[in-house]
């Protein structure tokens, strides 16, 4: 079982790029790019739940099970 993150493809769709992500949750930009790529290994859940609730989305559709 496979999971992953699908910060790369809401951030698209919301037309929002890593760098102003970065800025609205306070986060460092290189966190938000290796979130973005396909090596993500962990992740905290408190950065999952920041972005969540920046993005405004379910946890649900920023992870998923391959």
């Amino acid at each position: 079982m496979a999971i992953r993150i699908k910060l790369r493809e809401i951030l698209e769709q919301k037309g929002i790029t890593q760098r102003e992500l970065a800025r609205l949750t306070g986060l460092r930009a290189s966190t938000v790019n290796h979130l973005c790529s396909e090596k993500v290994d962990r992740v905290y859940l408190e950065t999952l739940e920041l972005i969540c609730k920046t993005l405004n989305i379910p946890i649900e559709q920023l992870i998923e099970i391959e």
